[in-house]
């Protein structure tokens, strides 16, 4: 498609075949699926270690770890626990102390009495 498309492009503005050609040749050696960008794809002859795809391994001497943390460093379901209850009860603390303290909503709403008729005359009515 892209090869068409410049070759369209190259007819339009006048160009000889050439250009058409050594664009097409070249997005066409671009856009090959067969090498992968970390290097060869390596077939598995034996059985895998139980813990594989935690290890990143390229080829170097060293593989890395993909998970920056191991789980023994991870945080345990019942301090996971303390931290959510801790965390609900600070919020419900801080909405029932809003609540509490809120004295707009204790007041019933009474629509203002302006004297003078309701300043009928100031505010632009007929005298």
């Amino acid at each position: 498609m892209a090869g068409r498309l410049s070759n369209a492009a190259s007819k339009i503005m006048g160009g000889n075949g050439v250009v058409s050609r050594s664009i097409e040749s070249s997005l066409r050696l671009r856009g090959g699926g067969t090498r992968l960008p970390v290097g060869k794809h390596i077939v598995p002859e034996k059985p895998l270690p139980v813990n594989d795809e935690l290890v990143w391994d390229n080829g170097t001497p060293f593989p890395e770890p993909c998970v920056d943390r191991p789980a023994e460093l991870t945080v345990g379901k019942y301090e996971a626990l303390a931290w959510l209850c801790g965390g609900l009860g600070f919020y419900t603390s801080l909405g029932l102390l809003a609540w509490w303290n809120d004295k707009a909503s204790n007041i019933p709403f009474t629509p203002k009495v302006y004297p003078y008729d309701n300043l009928r005359v100031e505010l632009g009515g007929e005298p």
